[in-house]
């Protein structure tokens, strides 16, 4: 049967335009009409791509500027039809089918938006018509197919035009879709809540009295940290977001372990951090190698190179789209348990289906988390913390030490003091050239996480890093820390400060004639 009898209409309507166009032109040579709104018809009819305004197909205009467009019984009722029993009734009001939905709102979570608008204006960017599009569409998932996140798009292309989009596909788009507005609408709910001069407890009411929580089994495990531990994965009910390994979708390889996930989440927890693209190998719940590069295939390299023995069987995550020659150089140059990215490519796919074992994820657009609750449970108890946040504002860092740190340096300090903070505790990282050298993680003494990086320097077979960076997410307790790293080469430290002894530890630096800078702020991480 041909598609066009299949999938007839799609409606457009998206604040983020990511590859918009690329999409709205497979949606064409498909022979899929394209219905659209303000800015993102403007942007496909300046492309001379073919569109029908929602206005002139109901014939009523967009009004009190733009805050009503889409909501009409025409609109709604395409979305909502059931095709054996609305048949009728659509034929009288002229009213056409609407097969795809690609809807996503205003980000009106981003942090800087809001503290640099006042209320009115926030309140003009509040989406009402898409959140109602998207749950209209997610509600009649059975004959609508609902996207909200564009990368999704290209995952489920071929099945469109191949007419192969089964009920499962669409009931996880629908799922997605309706997460998404309820995280829309959560983030507004607590910017209401900050704003209401009548709550100003705001902080205290993060530690309410009573704490519930309400989670989903997303799949059992074959077993836990441990063979003889049963494990299952339990995912936030009513907080899903995209990017995170809860929302990944698993496209390939073995069922996903319970120490697979907990690796997979500190890997694209880390590589959120990096705007360039990035690399970041994990093993054992701690970054083994990390790198940033103009290019993809870069980062990959000089992260498994960055400790080579440690990445065997490791999970490495990256923060933009794996193409084929990176794909490639993975199978080629290791062992290694799951691969995550934003997407992957389809000759990329192809290349990893050699090796089916290997666990690829996708895990959809990516960005940082904003600022929750942390949870640890104990016996008897929990343990409730605020999520441990890292915005680098180097502008409040302090240099300390006679020797300022050089352009290189700044550079890299930022970039270990991203990756420290994902370092077991007593945490201490090398880096240059925003790749990580060695790093030293979980040791009891500052000292001893020192002398491991040292180790793991000498068994690359290493003289010194001249002019490499350190990195160490608490305080020195002592100089020792700073002598022992002396000695292999670096010149910048970077440390939150605020040991009763540093004075002592500056004048190590100056002694060693090392840059160092406090941040006032530390990373512990158990």
């Amino acid at each position: 049967m041909p598609l066009s009898k299949i999938i007839k209409n799609a409606l457009i309507s998206v604040s983020d335009k990511t590859n918009i166009l690329k999409i709205a032109q497979i949606l064409i040579k498909n022979k899929i009409n394209l219905f659209s709104t303000g800015g993102t018809s403007e942007i496909l009819k300046k492309n001379q791509i073919p569109i029908t305004e929602i206005s002139d197909y109901i014939n009523f205009p967009e009004i009190m500027n733009g805050r009503v467009k889409t909501l009409h019984p025409k609109i709604m009722g395409g979305i909502l039809r059931r095709p054996r029993q609305d048949q009728d009734i659509m034929k009288l009001y002229n009213i056409e089918p609407i097969d795809i939905v690609i809807v996503n709102f205003y980000p009106f979570e981003e942090g800087k938006y809001i503290t640099t608008n006042n209320i009115d204006d926030i309140i003009n960017n509040i989406d009402i018509g898409g959140p109602t599009l998207v749950r209209a569409a997610a509600k009649n998932y059975q004959n609508v197919i609902v996207i909200v996140d564009l990368y999704d798009v290209e995952l489920i292309i071929n099945s469109i035009i191949n007419n192969t989009f089964n009920i499962e596909k669409r009931l996880y788009l629908a799922t997605k879709a309706f997460q998404y507005t309820l995280n829309y609408e959560k983030n507004i709910s607590e910017y209401f809540l900050k704003k209401n001069t009548l709550n100003n407890n705001y902080r205290k009411d993060l530690f309410p009295e009573e704490i519930k929580l309400s989670f989903i089994k997303k799949q059992d495990l074959r077993y836990g940290e441990n063979q003889h531990q049963k494990a299952s994965f339990y995912i936030e009910k009513n907080i899903l977001q995209s990017g995170t390994i809860s929302t990944t979708n698993q496209i390939q390889g073995k069922s996903l372990s319970y120490n697979n996930i907990s690796d997979a989440d500190i890997a694209l927890e880390c590589v959120k951090d990096f705007q360039e693209p990035a690399c970041v190998i994990v093993k054992h719940q701690n970054p083994c190698g990390v790198a940033v590069s103009h290019c993809l295939l870069e980062s990959y390299l000089s992260a498994y190179q960055a400790d080579s023995i440690s990445a065997f069987g490791g999970i490495v995550a990256f923060n933009s789209s794996v193409d084929e020659n990176t794909a490639k150089a993975i199978i080629n140059t290791q062992f290694v348990e799951v691969i995550i990215a934003p997407k992957i490519s389809n000759l990329a796919l192809k290349t990893l289906e050699k090796k089916q074992n290997i666990r690829v994820l996708i895990s959809g657009s990516i960005k940082k988390n904003k600022i929750g609750l942390d949870f640890k449970r104990i016996t008897n108890g929990l343990l409730v913390q605020e999520h441990d946040t890292c915005d680098v504002d180097d502008q409040k860092w302090k240099c300390v030490t006679q020797r300022y740190p050089t352009e290189q340096e700044q550079k890299d300090a930022v970039f270990c003091w991203k990756v420290a903070r994902f370092v077991k505790s007593n945490a201490i990282v090398y880096g240059r050239n925003q790749t990580t050298i060695s790093i030293g993680a979980g040791q009891m003494s500052r000292i001893y996480s020192t002398k491991l990086a040292n180790i793991k320097v000498q068994d690359q077979g290493r003289n010194n890093i001249m002019g490499a960076t350190m990195a160490s997410d608490a305080f020195f307790p002592f100089r020792d820390g700073i002598d022992s790293a002396a000695l292999f080469g670096i010149s910048c430290i970077i440390q939150p400060g605020g040991s009763i002894r540093d004075k002592e530890v500056i004048q190590a630096a100056n002694d060693h004639n090392i840059s160092m800078i406090f941040t006032n702020k530390r990373h512990f991480k158990h």
